[in-house]
């Protein structure tokens, strides 16, 4: 019997961080490779990307990368992952464009060329184990779900999708082809539950086209567009009511530009107009109502510009009395205080704030009936929800159940959860490594939560960091401590509170001086201990406290 496991290494009970392990046989398969971004209390973490400790042990037995679309979510860790495994990535034409745009912009691996395209026809064997392709439909051309056909069935990864019959071509989902797999039997299936709970359905795109252009078409003022750069239907609805509405778009965000012109090199995004994009220095040579500017990033970046725009620290466009500023992307639940407190910075500086989500539900992700139809075109054995929150992978079970499938048959599993089948049957067998790996500036993987502790301390109650200089050899001070503050107290406000501190670490040096056995960690621990006390009896705060000993001897300094 073949060997045949389940494994998330991200992407369940949060948002993001895409990485399924599917064993069959000897072969291992990687769906997706995807990071996620930081929520506030990460502080100065740039990315989090999944644990591959489990896929270094299995190394050897690594088929190759599978990606669904060209989604962060979905490539983001790629680069990382190709710094430690030489393994072939396949995905559609513009998931592998954007792919390589994301490792060569990386550098962590801009050497590495083994891509191969595939698109709904591609079949590949792996040693009796077939990878299959369906086309669905998302927020980006060419995405794809995953079929591993193994020896007890298919095992059906749907990636990001919703259902809209009226997508173009290239967004369009093929029914029939899913249809077929659930005939063929499925044996599990990995659905997205990003939108499980909503009470809402999603409009199509077609009426979301149509609401866009009324918006732009019914304003007489400048528009400011806040946009996710990788959302290119999103992007695409944009130019063409731009176009529709006789303005011109002047591009602001940092990652549209390599985006854009990969997409249209694809034909997976069309100008309606050559001359539509202007440079955004020329900006003032348009009327208002000619003007379209173009705000776009990753995550919440579009939204934090726009507050650098409201309060006119931009380097390039800031937002004017008169202006609409409309935001094309959906926040998640972390970014609502910071949504609210930009539109609030839009208000005072003159313009007015509309959304598409104000007016219109229009998810990437597919809502409770899409669901539902996914599972009965698959008729899957068993079912387990992935991409979202605990509460979603529990509303998408109960829509699973609805359908048919047993609870028993139901798996809401953590990353590093390890469903295996045995005795006929698919069960939860056991678990892997599965933390999360933190990526700070060029760092991967070094920040742990004691450094995570620091910084939310230091943002807390700040840094109260005591120096003294001493000569040991004459058991004397040479010069006296002296108190620096970061984020702690005002100085001048609190001089009595320094100088008890000054006397404190005054005493505690003077008293291990007199020691034959002086020793430099005890010295720093008993002034930490000391001033720890006394600052939170005195203040009811505990800021880092980092003492500093420097020591003179034989006109030599050193530091300790």
């Amino acid at each position: 019997m073949s060997n045949i496991k389940i494994i998330p290494l991200g992407g369940v009970r949060e948002n993001g961080k895409n990485l399924y392990v599917i064993e069959s046989g000897e072969e291992l398969f990687v769906l997706d490779c995807g990071l996620m971004y930081p929520e506030d209390e990460l502080f100065g973490i740039d990315a989090i990307i999944p644990d591959f400790t489990y896929l270094e042990e299995n190394k050897d037995r690594i088929a190759g990368v599978f990606l669904t679309h060209g989604h962060e979510d979905a490539i983001g860790a790629l680069p990382y992952f190709l710094d430690s495994f030489n393994v072939p990535v396949f995905g559609s034409e513009l998931t592998i464009g954007l792919a390589k745009l994301f490792v060569e912009e990386s550098n962590v691996r801009p050497d590495f060329d083994d891509y191969h395209v595939i698109d709904e026809k591609t079949e590949i064997d792996f040693n009796g184990t077939t990878i299959k392709f369906f086309r669905t439909t998302h927020t980006i051309p060419d995405s794809m779900g995953i079929a591993v056909h193994t020896e007890k069935g298919h095992i059906v990864y749907t990636g990001n999708f919703k259902f809209d019959q009226s997508a173009q071509t290239i967004y369009s989902t093929d029914l029939s082809q899913i249809a077929d797999l659930g005939k063929e039997g499925v044996l599990a299936l990995l659905s997205d539950s990003g939108d499980a709970e909503s009470p809402v359905e999603n409009v199509s795109e077609k009426r979301v086209q149509e609401e866009v252009q009324d918006i732009f078409q019914n304003t007489s003022s400048r528009i400011i567009v806040a946009a996710v750069a990788s959302n290119i239907l999103r992007i695409q609805q944009i130019l063409n009511a731009a176009h529709a509405s006789d303005r011109k778009v002047f591009i602001t965000g940092k990652n549209l530009e390599a985006i854009l012109e990969t997409a249209m090199e694809l034909n997976k995004l069309t100008l309606p107009d050559d001359n539509l994009i202007v440079p955004v220095e020329n900006i003032h040579k348009y009327e208002d109502e000619q003007v379209l500017v173009l705000e776009t990033g990753t995550a919440g970046e579009p939204i934090k510009t726009l507050n650098r725009m409201a309060v006119g620290s931009h380097e390039q466009v800031n937002i004017k009395e008169g202006d609409l500023v409309f935001i094309a992307t959906s926040p998640s639940i972390s970014m609502e205080v910071t949504v609210a407190e930009t539109e609030n910075l839009i208000y005072r500086a003159g313009a007015t704030v509309t959304s598409l989500s104000s007016h219109l539900k229009a998810s990437g992700h597919a809502t409770p009936n899409d669901l539902q139809l996914m599972i009965n075109l698959l008729k899957p054995d068993y079912f387990i929800p992935i991409q979202g929150e605990y509460r979603m992978l529990s509303a998408h079970a109960n829509l699973a159940n609805e359908t048919g499938i047993p609870y028993q048959n139901i798996f809401i599993l953590s990353n590093g959860d390890v469903v295996s089948y045995e005795k006929n049957r698919l069960l939860q067998s056991g678990q892997v490594s599965a933390d999360n790996t933190l990526i700070d500036g060029i760092g991967i993987g070094d920040i742990g939560n004691i450094v995570l502790r620091d910084r939310r301390l230091l943002s807390e109650d700040g840094i109260f960091v005591a120096v003294v200089t001493i000569d040991r050899k004459k058991k004397k001070i040479v010069s006296n401590p002296h108190i620096v503050t970061r984020g702690f107290v005002f100085v001048k406000e609190s001089q009595d509170l320094i100088n008890e501190s000054n006397k404190i670490v005054k005493k505690i040096v003077e008293k291990n001086l007199e020691h034959n056995d002086f020793d430099w960690g005890s010295i720093k621990q008993e002034i930490r201990d000391a001033l720890n006390n006394h600052l939170f009896k005195k203040t009811k705060r505990r800021p880092i406290i980092l003492p500093v000993i420097m020591e003179v001897n034989q006109n030599r300094r050193f530091i300790n």
